[in-house]
Order: C-alpha cells, then sequence, then structure tokens
C-alpha cells in the first residue's frame, strides 16, 4: 500500500472513529480496503458480530469518494421485496440525491424472494447501472459463513458469486489480542468525553483480565465494557461480570499464574502472523517470492519468518 493511500486511510479511519491495531491481519485488511475502496466492485465483508463490519463498510465509502452520493444501510433481516426495489430506484437518480453506495447488512438473512430481485439487478458481466441494474455501489455483510448457507438450500450460489467480487475477512477479537489496550485507550477516551467523566486508571491486574477474556462479542463487546468503566468509575465493579478465558499453556506461566500482557500480545501475534503467512503461501502455491509481494514484506523476510515457524515449502522459486 503506498504513502498516499495509507495516509488517506487512516484519516478516513480517524473520523470512522476506529483505532487500528498493529496486528497482522489488520494490516493485510486495511491494505485490501485501500486497494479496492476507489473501485465499483462488489464488497462481501465477512466477520463474526461486533467485529466492526458496518465501520468497515462505511470507511469503504468515505475513501470511494463523497461525489457519488450517500451511503444507504438496509437490514436484511427486515427487508421486503418493495423496499428492496424502492431503494435500487433511488439508487438510479445519479449522484444529486442518489445513493452512492448500498450497504445490505446481514445478507444471509435476505429472504428468497429478495435474492431473486437482487441477482437479476446484479447482472454478471455488466457495468454497473446498465440495463436498470443497480447503480450503487454493493457491499454486503455476513456473519455466517454464506457456503454454509448455500450448502443448506438458504442462498443463490449465483447470488454469492455476484456480490463477492472481493471478500474481506474480519479478526475477531481473540485473534488480535495484543491491539486490545490501543482499542481500550480508544474507547475510554471517546466515553470519557461523551459522559464527561475521568477515564479509570487500567492497572496491571485489569489489563491482563481483559487480554484473557475470549470476548465472544469483540470490539462491540469490548466498548461496551469500557464504557461501563467510565460510567461506573469503578474497575472491580465494572469487570466483575466479565470472565476470564480458561487458562492455558499460551496465556499461563510455569506456576499457573497470568503471564505479562506484553507476552500474551505476542503470542498472539506470532499465531495471527503464521495463519498469514501460510495463508499466502497456500494462495500462491507456495511460490514465495509472489507471497513476499502480497504480505508486502521482502522475500528476506518471508524466508527468514518461515524458518522460524519450521515450514517447510517447495523447493520451487519460479517467479
Amino acid at each position: 500500500m503506498g504513502t498516499s493511500a495509507s495516509n488517506t486511510l487512516e484519516q478516513a479511519a480517524a473520523v470512522a472513529g476506529l483505532v487500528y491495531g498493529h496486528a497482522t491481519p489488520i494490516h493485510a485488511l486495511n491494505a485490501m480496503v485501500a486497494e479496492i475502496a476507489r473501485t465499483d466492485i462488489p464488497v462481501l465483508l465477512m466477520g463474526e458480530s461486533g467485529t466492526g463490519k458496518d465501520v468497515y463498510a462505511r470507511l469503504i465509502h468515505r475513501l470511494s469518494g463523497s461525489d457519488k452520493g450517500p451511503l444507504k444501510k438496509l437490514n436484511c433481516a427486515a427487508l421486503s421485496e418493495v423496499q428492496l426495489l424502492g431503494e435500487i430506484q433511488e439508487s438510479r437518480t445519479g449522484a444529486e440525491g442518489g445513493v452512492g453506495t448500498l450497504f445490505l447488512d446481514r445478507v444471509q438473512e435476505l429472504d428468497a424472494s429478495c435474492q431473486r430481485i437482487l441477482l437479476s439487478l446484479l447482472p454478471d458481466g455488466e457495468p454497473r447501472g446498465r440495463s436498470g441494474g443497480l447503480a450503487a455501489r454493493l457491499i454486503c455483510s455476513s456473519s455466517r459463513s454464506l457456503d454454509k448457507e448455500i450448502e443448506a438450500g438458504r442462498f443463490r450460489r449465483e447470488l454469492y458469486f455476484r456480490i463477492s467480487g472481493v471478500t474481506l475477512v474480519l479478526p475477531p477479537l481473540r485473534e488480535r489480542k495484543e491491539d486490545i489496550p490501543e482499542l481500550l485507550e480508544h474507547f475510554l477516551a471517546k466515553h470519557s468525553s461523551e459522559l464527561k467523566k475521568k477515564a479509570p486508571e487500567l492497572k496491571g491486574n485489569a489489563l491482563e483480565l481483559l487480554v484473557s477474556h475470549d470476548w465472544p462479542g469483540n470490539i462491540r463487546e469490548l466498548e461496551n465494557v469500557a464504557k461501563k468503566m467510565v460510567a461506573v468509575g469503578d474497575l472491580a465493579l465494572a469487570l466483575g461480570d466479565l470472565h476470564a478465558s480458561p487458562i492455558g499453556s499460551q496465556t499461563a506461566g510455569e506456576n499457573g499464574r497470568l503471564s505479562s500482557l506484553k507476552a500474551t500480545a505476542r503470542a498472539a501475534s506470532r499465531r495471527a502472523e503464521r495463519d498469514l503467512i501460510l495463508k499466502a503461501l497456500e494462495q500462491t502455491h507456495w511460490n514465495r517470492k509472489r507471497a513476499a509481494r502480497d504480505l508486502q514484506i521482502s522475500y528476506k523476510s518471508l524466508l527468514y519468518k518461515i524458518k522460524q515457524i519450521y515450514v517447510q515449502g517447495s523447493d520451487s522459486e519460479e517467479l
């Protein structure tokens, strides 16, 4: 990702109210967002509830340019045929009063009739807005695997292919725990300003508890906890209902106590980095030079990281 694209992304991210972390999956995700935002390719955001799909949809819209109309968000769980057709018609009016981005949230909940209508408006290979089709940029989100929805007969395979021009997978918070301190700092400052109350000081034990938690509600749950901490003003009381995840070999030392915040963050970062490297190698059929370019690191750095995680690859060095 170029410097200008990176700066634009960070500026838009600040406006969007999202603190970007340092975890490898987040860097890769943001790099992809910066590359595809100004295109008109349909985007599918995949991730568990609370991972920030709404924020990323608005970020992509903001980066796509402000002269193409506003973003319109529709909840597919409560979307009727009439409403969908009405929104499609509105998107055809162009930039003046029209919709620039149509965000279909929880697209896995779209009923069969709405799926049929949307499919008819997304003709394969046609330019956007041609032949009475959808004129707005399309972004969809799902918290469930659409592959499984297709297998169960609840989602049309051909529709899936047309809405997933680019699929962005948002990592759950448990896979980017090194970002928790930065996210907490952001949310504590945000709610301290909103509630006009001083944010409590986070001490070592509280941080260890927060990092060891599995966060099934992801970033949304973390923000709610941060807001409660500011509102209550008492850490012990605010964190009383927060149950730490089971202590295992990756988060506990030999004496059974929680390891330090830094040690936990390093372990989480190593696991995330290893998964991303393996995925890049698999996608490039173990072409390590291509994988290094995709990961935006030097070839020598990739070879060193492969050696570190004891990954045995092909001997092929094709370009």
